[in-house]
């Protein structure tokens, strides 16, 4: 079992301390995806960084900028090109002269899927381009840009140097796990980032939505296992008949509030996908999706 944390006190719109280095604010959009809403991360002192600005809020434009009253905002980080994430970054630019920091999303529009969860932003492309890594420095605090595909192609973590944390944006987080969105989400890639994470030995975790990980290293192995579990009830539905991704996400996810079923189809297609790629399943299909049929490798 996961050991989901989502019990913090907030107030929207209110700057909290939560580090030494770290100050947070939080939007006023919760929902099913968003938990209470978008955390924005304001680090630094004098001179500061802001990670994830948000959702095109005036009122969360405002809360950041009072936070930093009398400061100079220098760097705007970026973790994906999703609305409850990137959309602030321009107007709070505009405001600071910042310079933005993140990756462009690999797909096009017409190759997105249905939504699921807040669109992605495709009007946000940052200054400095981190997808091969890199990083970003101000006085006192020292970003390393971490590539970490999954949740989306173009999703990006930010460790900070001085507190051994990382910012982990949407790739993992501790209310809830994270939804695969294919053809821009990849179970295959988001494995291979969890891995890259845990190696690190970050010391907290902060997401962009809920409370910090105090716990990484177990929290991370038991959403890998978490996922892997998934592929095992995947086979399990396949041998007992079980032929299509509409058939399996009602008993896979009775007991996960039904609005958050599109979602869980869409995950449940990103590990199918990256079974066929292993080799453990197939489908007749050149190009799988959502309706079609898949049959365990070696099945009539």
């Amino acid at each position: 079992m996961i050991p989901f944390v989502r019990d913090f006190d907030f107030e929207y719109g209110k700057s909290d301390a939560v580090s030494p280095l770290i100050r947070r604010v939080i939007a006023r959009n919760p929902g099913p995806f968003t938990f209470t809403g978008t955390g924005t991360y304001i680090v630094g002192q004098g001179e500061v960084a802001v990670i994830d600005p948000g959702p095109d809020l005036p009122e969360h434009l405002d809360a950041i900028l009072a936070a930093t009253r009398g400061e100079r905002v220098s760097a705007i980080l970026v973790t994906h090109n999703h609305a409850d994430h990137s959309p602030l970054a321009g107007p709070l630019k505009q405001a600071t002269g910042a310079v933005t920091y993140g990756c462009p999303l690999a797909h096009a529009p017409s190759a997105m899927t249905v939504k699921v969860e807040d669109d992605h932003d495709l009007g946000f492309v940052a200054d400095v381009n981190l997808c091969g890594g890199g990083q970003v420095a101000g006085p006192g605090w020292t970003f390393e840009a971490i590539p970490t595909p999954g949740h989306t192609s173009n999703h990006i973590c930010y460790a900070l140097k001085e507190e051994n944390a990382l910012f982990s944006g949407d790739h993992v987080m501790g209310w809830s796990t994270t939804v695969i969105v294919p053809p821009d989400g990849d179970m295959g890639d988001y494995y291979a980032s969890l891995d890259r994470i845990a190696q690190r030995g970050f010391s907290t975790l902060w997401p962009t939505h809920g409370p910090p990980i105090t716990e990484p290293a177990p929290f991370i192995a038991a959403y890998k296992s978490h996922r892997q579990t998934r592929e095992v009830q995947i086979t399990t539905l396949m041998a007992r008949g079980l032929t299509t991704i509409g058939e399996m996400v009602p008993v896979m996810y009775a007991a996960v509030d039904k609005r958050l079923h599109p979602a869980a189809s869409q995950s449940v297609l990103a590990h199918m996908l990256h079974l066929v790629r292993t080799g453990v399943i197939a489908s007749e299909d050149a190009r799988p999706g959502l309706a079609s049929a898949f049959r365990l490798t070696g099945a009539p």
